[in-house]
């Protein structure tokens, strides 16, 4: 049974991208995957301090954080799953700040001593898990991947966990409709892209 973490950045409750993550978690389930949502607007998570403690050990396995909280248990779940939903809504041109602390909390998959230029990222000689990005803005999807950066920065965070991004779903005119209603094409393109991780 494949194992999915779908990790939900958007601020708010039934809003489009819980909507769209809604979709895809039903559809997984009814294929059988084993699937947990992690909504980090329900998890205390600490700024990244760069510090860089985490960076100096090296090993293939995330390190340790100096900081205790939510993150240690969220590191846990993206190291037990077999595949991903990376999903936060466009805020700014950008993910949103609940997601883009996630993201920067990831330096624990970096080794980077301080003698060394770049760091050298642990998961990218092991075998590549799988992972469906999702994000919405209120442009026109086709825009909003060409113009904003959070398209680039889900599908990062994807590489850095160790996973190759084998879909995505980018929904625009997000602000056009009232009730946060999903057109049938999105509904049916999230559904084909949740069969993409099992």
């Amino acid at each position: 049974m494949t194992r999915v973490l779908a990790v939900n950045g958007s601020y708010r409750d039934d809003g489009v991208t819980d909507r769209v993550m809604d979709t895809i978690v039903a559809e997984l389930a009814d294929a059988g995957a084993e699937v947990e949502v992690v909504l980090l607007r329900e998890h205390p998570i600490e700024f990244c301090l760069n510090c860089r403690q985490c960076t100096q050990k090296p090993g293939e396995d995330p390190a340790q954080c100096v900081q205790h909280d939510d993150m240690r248990e969220l590191i846990d779940k993206v190291e037990q799953a077999d595949a991903y939903v990376l999903a936060a809504p466009t805020n700014f041109g950008s993910v949103t700040a609940l997601f883009k602390r996630f993201m920067e909390r990831l330096t624990v998959y970096a080794y980077w001593p301080w003698e060394q230029p770049a760091p050298t990222m642990r998961k990218r000689q092991q075998p590549r898990k799988r992972a469906i990005v999702v994000s919405s803005c209120a442009a026109p999807g086709f825009l909003g991947r060409l113009l904003y950066t959070s398209h680039r920065q889900l599908k990062n965070t994807a590489d850095v966990i160790g996973a190759d991004t084998v879909g995505s779903l980018f929904t625009g005119h997000a602000a056009r409709r009232a009730g946060n209603e999903l057109p049938i094409e999105i509904v049916e393109r999230a559904r084909e892209l949740a069969h993409k991780l099992l």
